[in-house]
């Protein structure tokens, strides 16, 4: 049996002021760069036309922005997809989306005959289009939200059924936190939002939160046999013991991964990218956030030991021995 990193001894616990420098530095300008400027929402969430076109020949991006201009398509988006000549052209203001919902195609009709008298009739290849309405697109959105916040507020219930209040509260903010980041990575890589990140986005709150699910789970029966070790002691041991099973499952489900930002094309390419940053930053997570968390709870919050029932019970002291002297008793022997 193949067996990574066993018997290690990192001390995970550390690095917790840097680490937590590092998260503070990574969060805080991408949350202030959402509430300023939000995010770039695809099709599916505002509304509108996306059209995917195939060229025998690439085209100047600049002619065809011209030529669908002319078809009274203003302020369309431009852009290749995957090679020179394939494009992909996105109606999304509020003016594309306002007579969008006047008919069902009247936009992606606009722009086909606008580039078919341009360029010529068989000269391009419709690949897909896409109309969306308004109320379409805000139903979407409402049921993309409703989907999260289903997701987490199950991922809540079953912490606090699985762990004591303590290891639960620590794992909610880990997996919270997870999410924070996410959408952070998705600000700093400028990904559109989709359909399909969404589901890269619920799968990463499930995978961040079985991996913090692994290390409390070692916790929580290392505080049963050695509840009288300091808790740091016990994280990093905890997290040692766990590091074997993270490696091995981090590493197979990333190489699936590499091969879909490598050959999935551009639709599947934000759902890998969301992804594979979430898998990074879960264990990360798990390790870095969750831990200290809890060290900190338990700071605030300590636990009552208990005695167990095999430990012997230590002789009260007499008043006035001093502490570490066994008080004698009956008659002192000479």
């Amino acid at each position: 049996m193949l067996r990574v990193l066993h018997n290690t001894k990192i001390d995970f616990i550390r690095l917790t002021r840097v680490t937590s420098i590092g998260i503070l530095v990574f969060l805080l300008p991408a949350l202030a760069w959402i509430a300023m400027s939000g995010f770039r929402l695809g099709v599916e969430f505002t509304g509108g036309t996306l059209t995917e076109l195939r060229f025998k020949q690439a085209p100047d991006v600049a002619h065809v922005r011209a030529a669908v201009a002319s078809g009274g398509v203003h302020g369309a988006e431009i852009q290749t997809f995957g090679s020179p000549n394939e494009l992909v052209i996105r109606a999304q203001e509020a003016e594309h989306v306002k007579a969008q919902a006047a008919g069902a195609s009247n936009v992606s009709n606009a722009i086909n005959a606008a580039l078919i008298q341009r360029f010529g009739q068989g000269s391009f290849t419709i690949v897909r289009t896409e109309d969306i309405g308004p109320r379409v697109a805000s139903e979407l959105w409402r049921d993309a939200l409703i989907a999260l916040l289903i997701s987490f507020g199950v991922s809540l219930l079953y912490l606090a059924w699985r762990f004591d209040w303590r290891l639960g509260l620590a794992a909610v903010i880990a997996n919270t936190y997870d999410v924070l980041a996410t959408f952070a990575f998705i600000r700093y890589a400028n990904i559109e939002i989709t359909l399909f990140v969404v589901g890269a986005i619920l799968t990463v709150i499930g995978y961040s939160l079985s991996d913090t699910v692994v290390v409390f789970d070692r916790v929580r029966e290392l505080l049963r046999t050695h509840d009288r070790k300091p808790l740091s002691e016990t994280l990093n041991r905890a997290i040692n013991e766990t590091l074997p099973r993270t490696v091995m499952t981090g590493t197979t489900v990333l190489a699936c991964l590499l091969s879909l930002i490598i050959l999935g094309g551009d639709v599947l390419r934000p759902f890998a990218l969301v992804l594979t940053f979430g898998i990074i930053g879960g264990t990360f997570s798990s390790i870095y956030v969750a831990g200290p968390l809890l060290l900190l709870i338990e700071r605030r919050w300590p636990r009552v030991v208990q005695r167990r029932a095999s430990e012997p019970e230590r002789p009260a002291r007499t008043p006035g021995t001093p502490v570490g002297t066994r008080a004698r008793s009956g008659a002192a022997t000479r």
